[in-house]
């Protein structure tokens, strides 16, 4: 049973509102922090229980800002790979515990700090030409086991869409549209495998106006704030709640 208490609303409600602002202006990379800053307090099948439908919302808000401004190629491959990626999540969700979406939610998030930093260091480069039409098919099946199982689809999209060489318009359009469909497959599976609560439906109808704030920020903040800044924070954030959840798992 959730605890509506204090430390719940102070670690939720900024978590749901950065999710929102990630998914509105940012890619979506660094909206599955939401679930980690979760799952330091709720169980993390609970997590992700809560945090889908705030998600699903969110996706629904900024689809109307970047209407048919996206790929739909680089869409369609996508979104065809997530469906064997999703029903591979679902499989594996019933074989596993808690520790290890705990030890898994971590390692997700501290691997994708350190690709942004490599990337930044240019110790690895994008391929100067589009990735195969083949490659969309596998980021998108990776896209969806790993939103699945941690809400953490955006760094496979990301990689495949940045080889591609879309504008960052173009980028975001077409992460909202891609991820608006994988969280529709995923709601049907998580439903029918009990990951949805009461309590997290209250939880959810309570939580359900920051994420509307935070998806106006992101869209609003597509164009005005500076993503280093921004990504700076997430990274921040990203290791010290990875790091936690993997030393709770291992512990």
């Amino acid at each position: 049973m959730l605890s509506f208490d204090l430390t719940f609303f102070a670690l939720a409600i900024p978590a749901v509102v950065f999710a929102g602002i990630s998914k509105g202006g940012f890619g979506s990379g660094a909206a599955f922090a939401a679930t980690p800053i979760l799952a330091l307090v709720l169980e993390p099948g609970t997590a992700l229980g809560l945090m889908l439908p705030l998600l699903m919302l969110v996706d629904l808000a900024t689809l109307g800002p970047y209407w048919r401004q996206w790929d739909t190629p680089t869409a369609r491959r996508l979104i065809l790979g997530a469906v064997p990626g999703v029903a591979l999540g679902a499989m594996l969700y019933r074989l596993a515990d808690p520790d290890l979406f705990r030890l898994l939610i971590g390692s997700i998030a501290i691997a994708f700090v350190g690709w942004q930093m490599a990337v930044r260091l240019r110790l690895v480069r994008f391929r100067a030409r589009p990735f195969p039409p083949a490659a969309g098919g596998l980021a998108g099946m990776t896209a969806g086991f790993t939103s699945f199982v941690s809400h953490a689809g955006g760094p496979p999209v990301a990689v495949y869409m940045l080889a591609q060489g879309l504008g960052k318009t173009a980028f975001q359009a077409t992460t909202v549209l891609t991820f608006w469909v994988i969280n529709i497959l995923k709601f049907g599976p998580y439903a029918f495998m009990g990951i949805f609560t009461w309590d997290t439906a209250k939880a959810d109808l309570m939580l359900a106006p920051f994420a509307l704030i935070g998806a106006w920020l992101g869209v609003r903040a597509h164009r005005l704030v500076p993503e280093r800044l921004f990504f700076a924070i997430t990274y921040v954030l990203l290791v010290l709640t990875g790091s936690k959840l993997i030393w709770d798992a291992l512990g």
